[in-house]
């Protein structure tokens, strides 16, 4: 068959007909039965293969947790109920958060195929106005998912409505949004350092007068060897390290079955909820506490939410259920079922359960899967702060797309870089294991806990969920996770106030860019050009057309920037075809290669406007110059060719774009500065201060799309605060 945009052609049998008959079309069906069968096999193995490489990205953080769980509890004088206990709530907690919330909810709630608390927030206000920045409350009128509703469930629900009229529920979301993130990437910080520091200091089994200054300084040459192997992108490693992680993945339970059947056959159980009531009820206070170490047992499962954008649902709810689960499960319960025998060996749990005779291959995968585990946190934290780049929420950074077949795979080299720093200070100002884990945390049930808010709130604005279902999935959640919250709130002052401190850094940085960004906005469109403006400086005497050319980038979607004025003014010409291109980043995770690039008039000869529509995780950098000069100029020939002006012919339009393109192309970019002056408020000063050192430091907007250095100019503009 042969197939068009849009439609189905009948295939031409070579005599002048076309084969329309029974006969074509059970050939046609056959043929189309086969394809799709293909393609479902193909589908499958892509998934295994995905579900597969996932081991070595995703879930390393998780997976390697029996590391440091037990070590990281402050126990006394712990009794077979105890150990129990601790392991009852360990299942309970991986069954019902990493099933039940992440593995069969949270994962449907992506953006297309973007993961994380930014996904899930721009894909509130995909849904309902309720973002902040004017610029960013759009979407693309295209998009299918909006399509597939009912006019009814497209109309904004009571909770969307109340959202859409407080500015302060508006604000309290986005700070919720912004807090997730933040404790994301301060969970890439410490991930790095509690699971490769705690796989090293094994060593001083064997070896006690290995001291801990050395194991400090052995971990951090092998993070800062990790992150410089980040640059070649998260299939190149996760591919080197998959293989690693599926070792400790199917040893570790089989250590487990033999700590079980040597230690405590009966240790399943401790899978009955009574043991954890009995638990609380025999140590109340520090039971309660003890929850802050217990937590450490679902680490890592938020990277699967987080990591989305580098694989797929699929084959993340398949690695899950079929490895990662079932291995921690047999995991803890080995663990326990050792200690349960060796009540105080817990500050040891993980190398003290392993049988003499695998001690040392144990320990070789151990820390080749601490070093991986610190991958899938890394990987997160370059996803979301790709996602806040691109939604203006963070400063500039560059932001490289290491794979051609999967645009959610970034890296960032100043984020690496500044993440390698962190985490070896982690490592050799923390020292000790508890007190990184005390800070981690903080970090993991905090993410966790914003995770079901939001989810909560997708549930209802989006998805239309009934009440009934949507409170059978809040109340236990946030019972459980409110519950952890409050025993990790006690660690804060034991190493629990690093996340904040991380976090507080980030949110100030993100909220003085923008601050500055919105008064910039404000100004724009305050005083933007019209196009009768504009018609009126093209008429003076003195402004003339030279040839060229010309794309001039603004950020106003809706008339033409003030920088326009200041160029025209002073430069007094303006080239003969001049696009004026705007950048318009979408709240959705892509947009269609069709609706990439539009195209209009604007009303004098030879200028027109080109919007660049993308998503957040869409690719911008379009291999150079010459490469949007070519894909804007191609689409402005086919809408001249569609669209005649009235005025000229299409011959004549087409013939003047020609020559132009023929004179030189010119990237113009208006550079505005905003200068606070004396009789502002120390409010402004502060801030726009502040966003001007980040506006000078950070990264220009026109490097990413690939811009020729000598076709680039830049006019710059103060504006008086």
């Amino acid at each position: 068959m042969d197939l068009e945009v849009g439609s189905i052609r009948p295939r031409c049998d070579g005599r002048g007909g076309c084969g329309g008959g029974p006969a074509a079309g059970r050939e046609s069906d056959f043929i189309l039965m086969f394809s799709l069968n293909s393609e479902q096999d193909s589908n499958v193995w892509k998934d295994l293969y995905l579900a597969y490489k996932t081991l070595g990205v995703v879930f390393g953080g998780l997976v390697t947790s029996p590391l440091y769980v037990y070590p990281s509890m402050n126990l006394s004088s712990p009794t077979e109920a105890d150990y129990l206990g601790i392991y009852s709530i360990m299942f309970w907690t991986l069954t019902l958060i990493g099933v039940v919330k992440y593995v069969c909810i949270a994962l449907n709630a992506n953006d297309h195929g973007e993961g994380g608390t930014f996904a899930m927030y721009s894909l509130l206000c995909r849904h309902a106005d309720i973002g902040i920045l004017p610029s960013k409350r759009v979407y693309a009128e295209e998009d299918p998912l909006l399509h597939n509703q009912s006019a009814m469930a497209r109309r904004p629900s009571r909770l969307g409505k109340f959202f859409e009229q407080s500015i302060t529920a508006r604000r309290v979301l986005l700070f919720v949004a912004v807090l997730g993130m933040c404790m994301l990437i301060g969970d890439g910080v410490l991930t790095p350092a509690i699971s490769v520091l705690s796989a090293i200091d094994g060593i001083r089994g064997p070896f006690p007068s290995v001291s801990k200054p050395v194991v400090e300084a052995l971990s951090a040459a092998i993070l800062i060897g990790l992150f410089l192997l980040q640059k070649y992108g998260t299939s190149k490693v996760s591919f080197l390290f998959s293989p690693i992680m599926a070792a400790w993945t199917f040893t570790t339970p089989i250590i487990g079955l033999y700590s079980i059947v040597h230690y405590y056959p009966s240790i399943f159980k401790a899978i009955s909820p009574y043991y954890i009531v009995h638990f609380f009820l025999r140590n109340k206070r520090q039971g309660w506490q003890l929850l802050g170490g217990t937590v450490l047992c679902i680490t890592g499962a938020e990277a699967m939410f987080a990591d989305l954008g580098h694989f797929s649902k699929k084959a993340i709810q398949i690695a899950f259920l079929s490895s990662i689960y079932p291995s921690l499960v047999l995991t803890y319960a080995g663990q326990t079922a050792y200690l349960i025998n060796n009540v105080n060996d817990f500050a040891d749990g993980f190398y003290k359960f392993v049988p003499r005779p695998v001690y040392w291959p144990m320990f070789v995968i151990a820390t080749l899967a601490a070093i991986v585990a610190s991958q899938s946190l890394i990987s997160a934290t370059f996803s979301v702060i790709k996602q806040s780049v691109v939604l203006d929420y963070f400063p500039r950074v560059k932001v490289v797309h290491t794979s051609q077949y999967k645009e959610g795979e970034v890296y960032s080299p100043e984020i690496n870089y500044i993440l390698m720093v962190l985490c070896v200070s982690v490592i050799l100002g923390f020292g000790g294991g508890k007190a990184i884990g005390n800070a981690f945390g903080v970090v993991v049930i905090m993410v966790m806990l914003i995770t079901t808010v939001l989810l909560t709130l997708v549930m209802i604005i989006i998805w239309r969920t009934p009440l009934v279902l949507v409170g059978l999935y809040f109340v236990p959640f946030f019972i459980m996770e409110g519950a952890y919250v409050s025993a990790v709130f006690t660690k804060i002052p034991e190493g629990g106030w690093l996340p904040f401190a991380v976090s507080i850094i980030l949110a100030m940085i993100m909220f003085g860019w923008y601050y500055g960004r919105q008064r910039k906005f404000e100004y724009e469109m305050t005083n933007k050009v019209s196009l009768e403006h504009l018609g009126e400086l093209l008429a003076r005497p003195e402004v003339q057309r030279v040839p060229g050319l010309c794309f001039f980038y603004s950020n106003i979607q809706d008339g033409l920037t003030p920088i326009l004025s200041h160029y025209i003014k002073n430069m007094s010409s303006l080239h003969t075809v001049t696009i004026f291109v705007t950048l318009r980043s979408l709240l959705v995770g892509k947009v269609d290669q069709s609706e990439r690039i539009l195209i209009n008039r604007l009303g004098p000869n030879g200028v027109y406007g080109c919007t660049v529509q993308y998503g957040y995780a869409d690719n911008l950098s379009l291999e150079g110059g010459d490469d949007l000069a070519a894909q804007v100029t191609s689409c402005l020939q086919w809408h001249i060719q569609m669209n005649t002006d009235g005025r000229r012919s299409p011959e004549e339009e087409m013939a003047q774009l020609e020559a132009a393109r023929l004179a030189g192309v010119v990237h113009v970019r208006g550079k505005m500065r905003l200068y606070v002056g004396e009789d502002a408020g120390w409010f402004d000063k502060i801030m726009l201060g502040f966003y001007e050192f980040l506006h000078g430091i950070c990264r220009s907007a026109l490097p990413v799309l690939g811009m020729p250095l000598q076709q680039r100019v830049e006019i710059g503009m103060l504006y008086k605060v």
